[in-house]
């Protein structure tokens, strides 16, 4: 893997709509600019991008774990996206997110039932890649649905992909839609 940037960021609510957050929800994400190995060329073998998935799996669950402050048993929610450059293809980020990002970036924060949102999309440099984020444990707790947006000027060059992993201390800010509570989970099915 070449690696060009490590991104992170953290966003901290304390306050919504003049009304105080308690705890105030957390989230932050990490991300990896990398060398896209394929850009231009079709390739029918995109195992070395499958075998890049899972170190950026275990890079960017320990970097978004460290940005975001809290013990790995304090994570409630995760999320993974991938934005390829303009020389690349939509296949290039599911070999990145798909069959071995998942394992390493539970173990980084203790588990997880639940499938890991993802989403991933096409597009040049300054370009937004939005992260989705749910319940690490139960996939029907609505309070945790929710993303982080990432928007960086430079990246993704035609030949690179960006690379993120988000995490979530608590859900949204103020949730009130109903559904499962982080509380009622029983974490057996990645449901609920």
């Amino acid at each position: 893997m070449k690696l060009r940037k490590i991104i992170t960021q953290v966003e901290e609510t304390r306050s919504e709509m003049g009304r105080t957050v308690t705890p105030p929800a957390r989230r932050a994400l990490a991300a990896a600019v990398i060398e896209n190995p394929f850009a231009g060329r079709y390739e029918d073998d995109l195992s070395e991008l499958i075998e890049t998935g899972a170190a950026l799996g275990t890079l960017l669950g320990e970097e978004a774990l460290a940005a975001l402050g809290c013990g790995a048993q304090a994570v409630e929610g995760y999320g993974k996206a991938a934005l390829v450059g303009e020389l690349g293809e939509l296949e290039h980020a599911a070999a990145l997110l798909h069959p071995r990002l998942g394992a390493p970036l539970r173990a980084v924060i203790g588990g997880g039932k639940a499938l890991v949102p993802s989403s991933k999309a096409i597009g040049r440099a300054g370009e937004s890649l939005d992260i989705p984020l749910g319940h690490k444990d139960a996939a029907y707790v609505r309070s945790h649905f929710d993303g982080m947006r990432l928007r960086i000027a430079d990246v993704p060059r035609p030949r690179e992909i960006v690379v993120a992993v988000a995490l979530q201390q608590t859900g949204r800010p103020l949730p009130r839609v109903g559904g499962l509570q982080h509380r009622e989970v029983t974490g057996e099915d990645g449901l609920r």
